[in-house]
Formats: structure tokens, sequence, C-alpha cells
């Protein structure tokens, strides 16, 4: 094949597709013509959401707040909710919070988590105390530690049930710096 010829059905081939993609770029503009914040697709702000959903929750919106105290007296603090008035909705945990302590635990301490409590131990050595079989789980590994294991450093602790908690390595003679979400009781 001569060169001339290379090049003619190559200019062709290249012209057909700038009219093909013309052609049918016209027919997909009509694909998408919803524009957001229209009538069709509005546009809404999180407190909007908030509002509606409270107003669907029967218009409940307070909280308070609740203190959790050891034998030592030492205290954690949280939020014990607002009183709903529609019976159909588990009334709240007391003691439970969003917001993150830190909580330093003494060698000869035990911290205790609430029911749905989360601990993350930042420093020191510390292990496992549950009464039962099962144990803490680790949601940084997916596994469940027993009584009496370690507890790893920057791990994610989750504690299904009260009485289950931390506390220093025995011989240990350094805190630990614990923070912690949720309810809990340091003894």
């Amino acid at each position: 094949m001569k060169a001339y010829m290379k090049v003619s059905l190559a200019a062709l081939a290249i012209g057909a597709g700038v009219w093909i993609g013309a052609v049918y770029n016209d027919t997909a503009k009509g694909a998408g013509t919803i524009q957001p914040g229209t009538a069709d697709d509005p546009v809404v702000t999180k407190s909007y959401v908030d509002q509606q959903i409270q107003k669907a929750l029967g218009g409940s919106s307070g909280t308070g707040s609740g203190t959790t105290t050891g034998s030592n007296g030492s205290a954690g603090t949280g939020s014990t909710g607002g009183t709903s008035t529609d019976s159909g909705l588990p009334p709240l945990v007391s003691g439970a919070t969003d917001a993150v302590e830190i909580v330093t635990v003494k060698p000869g301490q035990q911290l205790l988590g609430k029911s749905g409590a989360e601990f993350i131990v930042r420093s020191g050595k510390a292990v496992i105390v549950s009464e039962g079989t099962n144990g803490v789980a680790d949601l940084t590994d997916g596994v469940d530690l027993t009584n009496g294991q370690a507890a790893p450093t920057n791990h994610l602790l989750s504690f299904p049930r009260d009485g289950r908690g931390i506390t220093v390595l025995d011989g240990n003679k350094y805190s630990l710096t614990v923070m912690v979400r949720g309810g809990y009781t340091l003894k």
C-alpha cells in the first residue's frame, strides 16, 4: 500500500471518529438534566436533617449529664441523655458519652468499663480484667482478649458488658494512660 493511501485512510478514520463523537455527544447531554439544589434534587443542611429526626422522634432534644463514682471517690462523667416521650425507644445507658476522657490508672487500681465503653491504652503495660470466660474485644486486631492477657497499646478495646476492664501489669511501677469513651469506674 502506498504512503498517500495510508495517510488518506488515517485522516478518514479520524474524521469519522470526530463526527460520530459529535453526534453521540448531543444525545448524552440529556442524561444529566437534574441540577443539584432544584426541587427534583434538593440540597439540605445537617441542621435541617437533625430537625427532621427530632420531629420523627417526638421532639425530645434535651440531654443531661451524669457521674459514675468509684469506691475510692474517683469519678467518670458522661451524658445520660434526654427523657423521651416515645415509649417505643429504648432508654439511653447512664454514663454513656461520645466525649473522650484521659484517665490515669495507678498500680493496684482497676479501670472497669460500663457496657459499651471503649478504651485505648496510650502508655503503660495493661492486662485485661474479666470475671467470665469471655473477655474484651480488641477491635484493632479482631480478637477476644481474656482475663490476664496483655492489652496492647494503641488498640481500640470494646467492653460489651459491665465489670470488665484493665489494670496495671503486676510488678510494674508505672501508671497507665488510657483514653476512655463511655462510662467507667476506677477502683
